[in-house]
């Protein structure tokens, strides 16, 4: 699919509009998701999980402008991520790696890579051997207690942050852990068909699988999209780190076939895959997003010619998606800022913490994926390079 370049601009500046209102808007406290009616941002104070999304929108506006309000504001809100650095959870990959160790990679700060390399530190010494792989750990933002014997499709969000640890540094260490956990992760939680079940609990003492489950979808056994997105993504950053992995390879695209072949011909997916009330039910465009970064990727990655084709162009037609019917203006009212992907669901389910509970919203990971992939599709990243 061939697109003019100006288009993907057109959307890139929007989003800036609405990471200039949010720089305006924030005390000290991190945006994670927002209203799609007013645009106002529920706040965590130190980050949570999601925490990494914003200054990595920074980060890559720093990157495409030169500016040095962005590249000032980047730092200021990665240095806040501090505090986490050493909490016993999986999660904080995905803070320390988008949000500080993509300073580094884009814009070689020093601070940031020194902070991100004190968080790889500690996430890569909660390996367990015993299951062979990272536990969620007792500190996981999730609403049960996940303790030290449960495991997650999301959990793989430890992945890019070990990856980058091993480049950055050369030790060998961090990128035996990142790939002993990313097959691990990656064959407990993906069914023979491509679809991917979120969680998952071991037996701590030899690691196997007692129970699998669906703790933020439809049903235990239902397909959650933002799982089987969450797969996919860091399906392909690993990939991207050791391409002769053939296994994950085949699983990185049976997993995307399969997300190809049930979302809706509008390709924007449903909460969930397996939701009865379809098509009467919430859209989820961060599951969404995360998805058109990881088919951009496989659009580089995968092993011919002619699949490296089909994926690019789900990636960009996947992102027109996005842009003509979920980035504000579309369809805003007044007190309504551009640039805002609506239309996600963070949590519907009764059992979510407060904080997470919010449909038709705008998530700040949900808009990263997005700013991400259209800094690909504009040429000013490669994809397979973040």
């Amino acid at each position: 699919m061939s697109t003019a370049k100006p288009r993907w601009e057109q959307a890139i500046e929007r989003m800036r509009c609405r990471v200039d209102q949010t720089l305006e808007s924030l005390q000290s406290e991190f945006p994670h998701w927002a209203e799609a009616a007013t645009g106002k941002w529920t706040t965590t104070v130190d980050g949570d999980w999601t925490g990494g999304a914003w200054p990595g929108m920074l980060w890559l506006f720093a990157r495409r402008t030169g500016s040095s309000r962005y590249l000032d504001a980047a730092r200021l809100w990665s240095s806040r991520l501090e505090p986490r650095a050493h909490l016993q959870t999986a999660f904080k990959g995905f803070g320390f790696y988008y949000g500080v160790a993509l300073g580094d990679i884009l814009c070689a700060d020093k601070d940031a890579a020194t902070l991100a390399l004190d968080a790889a530190h500690s996430l890569k010494g909660q390996y367990d051997p015993r299951l062979d792989l990272i536990p969620l750990g007792s500190d996981a933002e999730e609403s049960e207690d996940v303790g030290n014997s449960f495991s997650s499709i999301d959990s793989l969000q430890a992945v890019p942050l070990l990856f980058w640890a091993a480049e950055k540094t050369g030790e060998a260490s961090f990128a035996d852990v990142a790939a002993r956990h990313t097959t691990r992760v990656l064959d407990i939680h993906m069914r023979p068909d491509g679809s991917i079940v979120q969680s998952s609990k071991l037996n701590p003492a030899n690691g196997k699988v007692v129970r699998h489950f669906t703790h933020k979808g439809f049903s235990e056994s239902s397909v959650w999209a933002r799982a089987q997105a969450w797969g996919l993504v860091y399906a392909a950053v690993a990939l991207a780190h050791r391409p002769q992995e053939k296994r994950w390879m085949e699983q990185l695209i049976a997993g995307a076939d399969w997300w190809l072949s049930h979302v809706p011909p509008g390709l924007v997916a449903f909460w969930d895959f397996d939701d009865p009330a379809i098509p009467n039910t919430e859209t989820d465009t961060a599951a969404t997003a995360i998805v058109c970064s990881a088919l951009l990727k496989l659009g580089r990655l995968a092993p011919s010619a002619d699949l490296r084709a089909k994926y690019q162009d789900a990636g960009e037609r996947i992102a027109l998606a996005l842009i003509n019917g979920y980035l504000t203006p579309v369809g805003a009212g007044e007190t309504r800022s551009q640039g805002m992907l609506v239309g996600a669901c963070f949590n519907k389910r009764r059992d979510a913490r407060v904080r997470d509970s919010a449909t038709n919203a705008e998530t700040i990971f949900g808009s990263y994926y997005l700013l991400e992939s259209l800094n690909v599709l504009d040429g000013l990243i490669e994809a397979e390079k973040i």
